[in-house]
């Protein structure tokens, strides 16, 4: 009888010739434990999806509630479904006033591909511009926001179109045109390894978009919820964008995404053709129901007010001549080493020892740090521990 990692193997799709291939069986807080009972520190969140822990019960009940009342109705925007309602209400009242119209979706790469096309209609306008090492999804529209060949390599032609500006770069904005639909950028950047924009910057790309009428789109779908000490991160800049898009971390990991707007914005797609943007399962009631019991909990539990100081902690124990720095704000973080490597090498002895990293698409010699908002300052000095053993040993055999 074949096991489930043969069964894997033969019959899932692979993404890769070298998939880790680690089998677990259950997860809860920040720990994840496989079929020999084996615990792993998940450093990673799922990659920035679990920022208030696996299997949080608020969210377990709301699911369960949630699946014994009704599921999928109708596609979206149709029927007025409670969860979509109040997830909807609950994100608004969080939000600056102009950012009040949701348009949930199932995935991150969904809400990119939803608000291309929102800011063609709004504007009348076709180009877009997009930064160098940016990652929005792997669809081909949202891919052809991505600068790099590497990933996408094979699978083209991609848009028309589309221009790439590096990130915290003044001299760049120039590029930004009237004849520029919108600007997507990730205000801190996630697989480029956690790039975090300053200031005078952010100001000076609103202003161009402000100067040319160009949507300015922020993508938070790794950086928002939380993770970078503030429910959003425009929130450190004191800038609001046109567009906001939404994933991972705010549906307490099940799969929902969004781009919200302002009423007047999103209701381009509603009219002239009607039926402007569809989906069948955006907005599952289920998922919004997840969503509504994390942003919850991040309230009332005042999570996202202790990010700031568990970041700091990672920084103020991770100090060894091999780190070369640390980036990044809370508990969005990004480790480097000298090479890809020397960062793998910590890592996979990290896995052995129980801890989940990982290195970033277009940064491999730095190692992903992302734990769940919930992690302990005991569970960071453990983590910490971990990684310090394993960075003395990496580097002492290089050496």
């Amino acid at each position: 009888m074949l096991t489930q990692r043969q069964l894997f193997l033969k019959h899932n799709a692979q993404t890769s010739t070298t998939p880790l291939l680690l089998e677990f069986v259950k997860a809860k807080g920040i720990y994840m434990y496989d079929q020999n009972g084996k615990r792993y520190m998940d450093l990673i969140a799922g990659i920035g999806v679990s920022n208030i822990g696996h299997c949080h019960e608020a969210v377990v009940n709301a699911v369960k509630q949630q699946v014994e009342t009704y599921m999928h109705l109708m596609v979206y925007g149709e029927f007025v479904q409670s969860p979509q309602v109040n997830f909807a209400t609950a994100l608004a009242s969080v939000l600056p006033v102009n950012l009040n119209c949701t348009y949930f979706v199932n995935s991150g790469t969904e809400a990119v591909e939803g608000a291309m096309k929102l800011a063609k209609r709004y504007t009348g306008r076709k180009g877009f511009i997009a930064c160098k090492n940016a990652y929005h999804g792997s669809t081909q529209g949202a891919e052809s926001l991505m600068e790099s060949d590497f990933y996408s390599i094979g699978y083209g032609p991609f848009l028309p179109n589309i221009g790439f500006i590096t990130h915290n770069h003044l001299p760049d904005l120039e590029k930004i045109t009237e004849e520029t639909a919108a600007v997507f950028i990730e205000p801190i950047q996630g697989e480029a390894g956690i790039r975090v924009a300053d200031q005078t910057y952010m100001q000076a790309l609103k202003d161009k978009c402000v100067a040319t009428g160009t949507l300015l789109i922020f993508d938070e779908i790794q950086s928002g919820f939380g993770r970078t000490g503030k429910m959003f991160a425009f929130e450190h800049y004191q800038i609001t964008p046109d567009v906001l898009l939404l994933a991972k971390g705010i549906g307490g990991g099940m799969p929902i995404g969004a781009f919200i707007s302002s009423a007047e914005i999103m209701s381009v797609l509603s009219h002239s053709p009607i039926l402007g943007h569809m989906t069948t399962f955006g907005g599952h009631p289920v998922c919004c129901a997840a969503g509504l019991a994390t942003l919850n909990t991040l309230i009332a539990a005042n999570i996202v007010s202790e990010v700031d100081e568990k970041g700091q902690q990672f920084k103020d124990l991770l100090k060894h001549p091999a780190i070369k720095e640390i980036r990044g704000k809370g508990l969005m973080l990004a480790v480097e080493f000298n090479d890809f490597d020397t960062n793998k090498a910590i890592i996979d002895a990290c896995i052995e020892d129980g801890l989940i990293s990982d290195w970033f698409l277009h940064c491999s010699n730095s190692m992903r740090i992302a734990p769940p908002l919930t992690i302990t300052k005991t569970e960071i000095e453990e983590a910490c521990t971990i990684i310090l053993k394993n960075v003395n040993l990496v580097t002492r055999a290089e050496n």
